[in-house]
């Protein structure tokens, strides 16, 4: 509640410029006063009735169990909520050749008899990737321009067509058969210089063709599979060693209790508290 309230005003106020207080300071506090509300009103709550030694543990154990259930939900599905994940797959920008027989990676010399077509959803993230490198970047808001990457040579993305992807590599490896890497997964695009067409006014634009007089590329591309699932991997690791520590806590407790009651049922003394 603390946090909505204070997530709430901030938003009220107009934030829209980032700097020390947002959201830097202002995240702290609100992950403070969520741990603090709904951890620490659970072990208070425990610590009145249980004592502080027995309290804590049941309040770890608690919490680190739902970790394990958490995390491993993160681990199996695709939420829909803003969840912990590490990187997205992308497609990446490692070469520019004048022809695929020039790669130093046989299965790209070999891409137009052994390649795939690339599909749809691939289509257009690879045609974005591209765009991104192969535009040279300017300056936005008077701020100093993006130093271009070694790829970007044209003014537009209407300048150029991207044209005849198509893929090679790539593997699914089976950790039953003790397979736990992949094959580097590529693409390979071909780039050349848009043809300047004089098109009558009013008429629709044509399709964008190829100059045939000027020089056609290639750009390489491999995907990055990035690390969608590393986060809650250790995540859910974690909770489970903290997991079971705290059970053996438990169990430690136990033991002690039931070697006292024993020794005082030897000695015929008083009985021992509930609470150690």
């Amino acid at each position: 509640m603390i946090g909505l309230v204070i997530a709430q005003t901030s938003t009220s106020q107009g934030l829209a410029h980032r700097s020390l207080w947002y959201p830097t300071v202002l995240g702290i506090l609100v992950v403070v006063a969520a741990v603090g509300l709904f951890c620490g009103s659970v072990y208070l709550l425990l610590t009145t009735n249980l004592g502080a030694r027995l309290g804590f543990l049941i309040a770890v154990s608690g919490l680190t169990g739902m970790m394990c259930l958490l995390s491993l939900l993160w681990l199996t599905t695709a939420s829909p909520l803003d969840t912990l994940k590490g990187r997205q797959p992308t497609w990446k920008a490692v070469a520019q050749l004048d022809s695929p027989s020039a790669s130093k990676v046989a299965e790209i010399r070999n891409i137009k008899t052994q390649g795939k077509p690339v599909a749809a959803a691939d289509e257009a993230n690879i045609k974005a990737a591209a765009d991104a490198v192969l535009v040279i970047p300017t300056a936005v808001g008077g701020a100093k321009p993006p130093t271009p990457g070694p790829f970007a040579k044209f003014q537009q993305s209407t300048d150029y067509v991207v044209s005849n992807i198509r893929t090679v590599g790539g593997s699914h490896p089976n950790p039953l058969k003790l397979q736990f890497t992949h094959k580097p997964y590529y693409a390979v695009a071909q780039v050349c210089p848009v043809k300047n067409v004089r098109v009558p006014f009013g008429a629709p634009l044509p399709t964008p063709t190829c100059d045939p007089t000027k020089p056609v590329s290639y750009l390489v591309f491999e995907l990055d599979l990035g690390s969608m699932r590393v986060p809650p991997l250790v995540v859910f690791f974690a909770s489970v060693v903290l997991f079971a520590l705290s059970l053996l806590g438990l169990h430690w407790r136990e033991r002690d209790l039931q070697e006292m009651a024993a020794e005082a049922e030897r000695a015929g003394g008083a009985p021992v508290p509930a609470r150690l």
